[in-house]
């Protein structure tokens, strides 16, 4: 079920005609999701950014002349507001850890059921972060995440908690009281704090803090 009346433009990307023959049949039954276009490796996905403009792109990370996690990293350097959502066959520590620190906003395995991937990619579009439950295992015991804590002010370590539960802008401004353009300087001010590149990486960093209150 979509979140709202809005369409989120989304990039299919992977070098098997077949599977995105599939994931946009899937995706043409929501009313929510257009898929703007297709890339069969990881050059043809950055240019595809450029001249479609999706919101949100499914990345796959195992193909020719330029892979997932690099073409990622290209994305995210030159279209910072597009969102990235790995979805691969492919669950290996360094495999997540570089699509994470490259920018990903999600990590999907290719056995996700529609909802789940329908659901990430509403999330992505949001800004919020969807992890397998199997990569974020990896990524907590393998991420390097920076001893800076102590140099968060509160209201920016009360938004990295709820950034950490996988609360959009919006909702961490209702909850704290404040405007969203609050709330995005507050995340930009973690994120540069503590020297990391995106909203997953900030996530795993509270989790590995205990900042959550989850296991």
């Amino acid at each position: 079920m979509a979140d709202s009346a809005r369409t989120i433009r989304v990039l299919l990307v992977d070098d098997h005609t077949v599977v995105r023959q599939g994931l946009r049949m899937v995706m043409s039954l929501e009313d929510d999701l257009e898929v703007v276009g297709e890339a069969a490796n990881g050059r043809e996905a950055v240019e595809a950014v450029a001249s479609l403009a999706p919101e949100v792109v499914l990345m796959d990370l195992l193909m020719p002349v330029m892979n997932g996690v690099e073409a990622i990293r290209a994305i995210k350097a030159d279209h910072s507001e597009v969102e990235v959502v790995a979805l691969t066959s492919v669950l290996e520590d360094r495999m997540v850890v570089d699509a994470v620190e490259a920018g990903a906003a999600g990590y999907l395995l290719k056995e996700t059921g529609p909802e789940a991937l329908f659901e990430a990619i509403r999330a992505a579009s949001r800004g919020e972060v969807r992890l397998d439950p199997r990569a974020q295992k990896r990524l907590l015991r393998e991420v390097r995440t920076p001893t800076m804590r102590e140099s968060l002010t509160p209201r920016e370590t009360d938004t990295l908690r709820l950034v950490a539960k996988g609360l959009a802008n919006k909702e961490i401004a209702a909850e704290l009281g404040v405007s969203e353009v609050t709330i995005k300087t507050h995340v930009s001010s973690v994120l540069s704090k503590l020297d990391l590149q995106s909203r997953t990486q900030a996530a795993l960093f509270a989790l590995k803090e205990g900042l959550t209150g989850l296991d």
